[in-house]
């Protein structure tokens, strides 16, 4: 996809990715380098996201910073050294997470559930808070916008467990009142993806820290009853999903568009996400 005047979508925009080194968030930076952006991948493996910046089609403008999203200091100084390196930034992706392979109230104790949520909270939602306030001085010198990565959980129920889920729900709440907060000068909006073939792991509380995604989509790519996916119409490969995320972060294309969500998911919320009538016929 390039835009109508020949250029790329987002030709001379500076993105900062949290989660860049594996899954959507390195599918996302490889697109919006190919829409002529220049892009900083944010991560907790210096080697993991120097790989995908040698191996992108212009490393020159890539930039690997290691860090946590737990961590505000460690956000601040990746924003800056973003800035420091090419002069501006005009696109934020939130997007680090992990998931809790759908872990039911029902498999875990009371003290693995509290662990399990203080982890998880604090990656796939304070993360997003942190990269957030980090960033929005920022976005709007440039009238920026941020791009939220969510879930079919944000939405629909057993795309994970409840805490995952309730973690999504949380972070599409965040949309809405980032979009309140920062407007007029920031646009926020979010793309809610359904289940794709990364490298998404779970919570080490849970032990499941190198337990991936990917083992699961090895033994069937079906989601669900998604309505695309099963007839191949649709892709679990996570590089089909960028487009949203080019077009939501476009200032051309959806310019006057702000506290918006695309749901991504291959039809999910048509047919519903599972086959039984109730999660808890077996109890």
């Amino acid at each position: 996809m390039t835009g109508i005047s020949g250029g790329g979508w987002l030709e001379g925009d500076v993105a900062f990715i949290t989660g860049g080194g594996s899954g959507i968030g390195r599918a996302v930076a490889d697109r919006y380098l190919a829409e002529g952006a220049s892009v900083a991948i944010f991560g907790r493996g210096q080697e993991k996201l120097q790989e995908v910046v040698d191996a992108s089609i212009a490393p020159e403008r890539m930039l690997a910073i290691a860090g946590d999203v737990r961590d505000t200091a460690s956000l601040h100084s990746a924003v800056q050294r973003t800035v420091e390196k090419f002069g501006k930034l005009d696109i934020l992706v939130p997007n680090a997470g992990i998931w809790d392979f759908n872990r039911s109230v029902t498999r875990l104790g009371g003290e693995e559930l509290g662990a399990t949520f203080d982890e998880l909270f604090a990656i796939n939602v304070k993360g997003y808070l942190l990269t957030v306030e980090a960033a929005w001085r920022e976005l709007v010198k440039t009238r920026g916008s941020i791009v939220m990565t969510l879930s079919n959980a944000s939405f629909h129920t057993a795309g994970g467990g409840p805490i995952y889920t309730a973690s999504k729900f949380a972070s599409r709440g965040l949309v809405n009142q980032f979009a309140y907060e920062l407007a007029p000068k920031i646009r926020v909006n979010g793309v809610a993806v359904g289940g794709m073939n990364t490298d998404l792991r779970g919570p080490e509380s849970l032990g499941l820290k190198e337990r991936s995604i990917g083992a699961s989509f090895a033994r069937s790519e079906i989601t669900g009853n998604n309505p695309l996916i099963p007839l191949h119409d649709a892709s679990v490969d996570p590089r089909d999903f960028t487009g949203s995320y080019v077009l939501l972060a476009s200032r051309r294309n959806s310019g006057n568009i702000t506290g918006q969500i695309i749901q991504a998911d291959g039809g999910i919320g048509v047919r519903g996400f599972g086959e039984r009538a109730a999660g808890g016929d077996d109890l």
